[in-house]
């Protein structure tokens, strides 16, 4: 009798500790913020200030505030933490007047449990990673990064961390897109390993020290995203970055959220402060998902403004309002300027940039010019434009750049351009001054035909003038054909001033493709 006693007591007690097991954790994740500090509009740029008031603006920095105070007041008891999956960095005029502070002051207002490195965190090299490594309270993390050889960032850059999350030991690991040392500023002494490699090894650690819920917190966009879930044994959930992807279960058009690659779940929040995303996750006592519901939160106007992140911004945006809130131009219709457009196919708004470069080095015998689509980061919307508007598509401070090449480095080019398509990769190359074909069902390498330059088939041993932005010139986004060219010149004017020029010049600009540009996809 005693023993049956005791022997039921203990089923009761092991039944409550399996019941007990189960761990829920509420994952809230923003990406690819790209210094969307205001209000945007619905083309992604910065939001009048009449617009926000009527109510048709979305994101900005107080609404994310707002929307993840509400997940913490609601969720108060329960397993939440808060994660970035990288590039705050870059994108509007609030990076480029202030290089990082403004993000850094407001990621700290908000608490982040932990950030992946971005691509656009190198955008003005290592030092500019090294402030937010430094100005932030919690841990920015990149596994693939073998920072050992750098002065600055040597010891400051940690590939994993583990939270402590409701008596639960939380894995974090993280990657970075290798290809960063073609769209950003990572320097030489950034050595990038393979993405899979690099975060199995780091699963096997964290096993090791028996952290068995593991999170891949990646920059590596969708694509590679599912590659990963689907090689690396141990990740129980992806929060990632770097493809601006939508997830919804409401939005026409959008994946699912969360879009499962095996058992899986893997998550993204599009980009540019539109979205907040809530991923609610249990785990059995294995650490094995055996749940993964949630969906991202549209920041519309019915989420509140943080009011005192409403006039801490007003006070930053003081000094850059006046010169930015001059009107250049009148659009006759809307810019079309998203990357979906303008990293696949001819886009207006690259024949617009295109277009002003060509004709604003047209007298030096300039025949042809080169934008990356990656490099245009907005659209403009229909009506007055003002040079804030023209910044928010082009905010790198690039400038013109002249340059020498024979026809075949230009085939080269244009193969490069057009070489990562479905990734979504910012190569593709926007074109003035010349057309052609690409035949994206072809093999690399041969998919361009049908090359004209000047209203001539483009000859190989023939040389050309181009112009270019200096990053392009420079070998970004895998443009390294332009490094050795001759006649150079990277020092012109500011891309964005020559595009205000140029629309101020034909206002009212209207929009337009013409055809220089035949993408075969089937």
């Amino acid at each position: 009798m005693t023993i049956r006693l005791l022997s039921t007591t203990a089923a009761l007690a092991l039944m409550g500790s399996m019941a007990a097991a189960d761990y829920t954790l509420h994952i809230v994740h923003i990406n690819d913020l790209h210094s969307r500090i205001e209000p945007i509009s619905r083309f992604d740029s910065t939001c009048s200030a009449d617009d926000n008031a009527a109510g048709e603006c979305f994101g900005g920095y107080a609404r994310v505030a707002t929307k993840i105070a509400e997940l913490r007041d609601e969720l108060a008891g329960e397993n939440m933490i808060v994660l970035d999956a990288g590039d705050q960095y870059q994108g509007s005029l609030m990076y480029t007047t202030y290089k990082g502070d403004v993000e850094i002051e407001l990621m700290e207002r908000i608490g982040f449990d932990a950030m992946a490195v971005g691509n656009h965190e190198f955008d003005d090299g290592p030092e500019g990673l090294v402030k937010l490594l430094d100005g932030v309270s919690f841990p920015v993390i990149s596994g693939n990064l073998d920072v050992s050889r750098s002065n600055l960032l040597g010891g400051k850059l940690d590939n994993h961390t583990v939270l402590e999350v409701g008596g639960q030991r939380i894995g974090v690991i993280s990657a970075l897109a290798t290809d960063t040392v073609e769209t950003s500023s990572p320097g030489p002494n950034v050595i990038f390993q393979d993405e899979i490699d690099s975060l199995a090894a780091d699963v096997a650690a964290l096993e090791a020290e028996g952290v068995d819920i593991i999170i891949a917190l990646t920059h590596v966009g969708l694509p590679r995203d599912r590659e990963i879930a689907e090689a690396v044994e141990g990740i129980d959930v992806i929060v990632g970055g770097h493809s601006h992807t939508l997830m919804s279960n409401t939005e026409e058009g959008a994946l699912p959220y969360p879009t499962m690659v095996g058992d899986v779940p893997v998550v993204q929040a599009y980009a540019y402060s539109k979205y907040v995303g809530h991923l609610t996750v249990t785990f059995d006592d294995d650490g094995t998902v055996t749940d993964a519901t949630g969906d991202t939160i549209l920041l519309d106007a019915s989420v509140a403004e943080d009011p005192e992140i409403v006039a801490r911004v007003a006070e930053l945006a003081g000094p850059i309002a006046e010169a930015m809130d001059v009107v250049v131009a009148e659009a006759g219709d809307a810019i079309d300027g998203s990357r979906e457009t303008c990293r696949a196919v001819e886009c207006p708004m690259g024949n617009l940039v295109a277009d002003a470069m060509l004709d604003r080095v047209a007298d030096q015998g300039v025949v042809f010019a080169i934008q990356n689509g990656g490099g245009l980061r907005a659209s403009i919307a229909p009506g007055e434009v003002k040079m804030g508007d023209v910044v928010t598509v082009l905010p790198f401070q690039n400038t013109l750049s002249t340059f020498e090449v024979t026809g075949a480095v230009i085939l080269e080019a244009l193969e490069n351009g057009v070489s990562q398509v479905a990734d979504g990769a910012g190569r593709f190359p926007q074109v003035a001054g010349m057309t052609f074909t690409a035949d994206l069902t072809a093999e690399p390498g041969s998919r361009i035909s049908d090359v004209m330059i000047g209203g001539e088939p483009l000859d190989p041993e023939a040389s050309y003038l181009g112009v270019s932005n200096n990053y392009v010139r420079n070998g970004g986004d895998g443009y390294g054909m332009f490094v050795d060219a001759a006649n150079v010149y990277d020092y012109g004017p500011d891309l964005a001033d020559v595009t205000a020029e140029f629309m101020a010049e034909n206002s009212p600009y209207t929009p337009y493709t013409d055809g220089r540009i035949t993408v075969i996809t089937e």
